[in-house]
């Protein structure tokens, strides 16, 4: 019974380890990627957009400066550094947004850390350790960006990483009740993403829409090019494959309504009865290439050695 048991826990135990060894290969194929993924121009605004960012990329920049040196401590070699980081992730991201995310994510780890470490040098107890007000307006685009981008599962990943990281520096190491800035990051954060996952979603369908509607279009007119193909085999059909099998059984019935018809006289209906063959056979070929749907393959498999004349 003991046995038993072992081996059932010792199955469970390696499904477990399976399951969390595929989970975080898809979490490294997923987030540990330079893949590049450019936003590309709006429609109407052109590189309006692109231009908006950079803007914001660059008040996020000049904002952590400030933030770190004034309130923080931090020195202003390293305050511009994070700072710059910070602001360099948001353009980053309009081009490869999962290491944007990584830049940014450890542009704001190095400034809370630093941030504690001089708290902590100055003698303070008692203090929260928030994100920077321009820390998280950088995060919330890049992650607004990379929504836009990658895949919902991707996205997904990114955001749960992103909040673990809030709560372990603003819940478990740092401010109490995670405040002032950790439920508001971690709102934040969510509603972004959830924003851009639901943009990206709408522009998906509607590019769904717009290339289903062209392939209706085009199945309209392949439509109407073989309806009109086969009106023409019908009338092609009607009118001269009758005439010519009509002028094939006369040429083959006459030399019976004369009396001992001369030996030119049958090989000249022969040869107009042969000709009528010939030209029937070569008809039905045209009508089937008409009819066909790929012409050209109908007509390369067309053989007319084998046809027969339409009825």
């Amino acid at each position: 019974m003991s046995r038993v048991v072992g081996v059932t826990e010792t199955g469970v135990r390696q499904v477990v380890v399976g399951r969390v060894r595929r989970l975080l290969r898809v979490l490294r194929a997923d987030l540990c990627t330079l893949r590049a993924d450019p936003m590309p121009p709006s429609l109407w605004l052109r590189w309006l957009p692109h231009g908006l960012l950079c803007l914001v990329a660059f008040g996020v920049t000049v904002g952590a400066v400030a933030q770190l040196q004034d309130n923080g401590g931090v020195g202003l070699s390293l305050a511009f550094a994070i700072g710059l980081a910070q602001g360099a992730a948001v353009v980053f991201a309009l081009w490869r947004p999962v290491p944007a995310w990584w830049l940014s994510t450890l542009a704001m780890l190095v400034g809370a850390v630093e941030v504690r470490r001089q708290l902590l040098a100055g003698g303070a107890h008692d203090f929260t350790w928030p994100w920077t007000s321009a820390g998280l307006i950088g995060h919330m685009a890049v992650l607004l960006l990379l929504a836009l981008r990658v895949p919902t599962r991707v996205a997904a990943e990114a955001l749960a990483v992103t909040l673990l990281l809030t709560y372990l520096v603003e819940g478990v190491l740092g401010a109490a009740d995670f405040q002032p800035t950790g439920v508001l990051a971690a709102i934040l954060f969510t509603v972004v993403v959830v924003l851009g996952t639901a943009l990206r979603g709408r522009r998906e369908a509607s590019r769904a829409l717009v290339a289903q509607t062209t392939l209706t279009a085009e199945e309209r007119a392949r439509r109407t090019l073989l309806e009109e193909r086969s009106r023409i085999a019908r009338e092609l059909h009607d009118v001269v494959a009758h005439h010519m099998s009509v002028i094939s059984i006369q040429a083959q019935v006459a030399p019976h309504l004369v009396d001992n018809p001369s030996e030119e006289l049958r090989e000249n209906l022969d040869g107009i009865r042969q000709n009528a063959l010939e030209a029937l056979t070569e008809l039905r070929r045209v009508l089937g290439v008409l009819r066909a749907e790929h012409p050209d393959a109908a007509q390369e498999s067309a053989d007319p050695a084998t046809g027969t004349a339409p009825h």
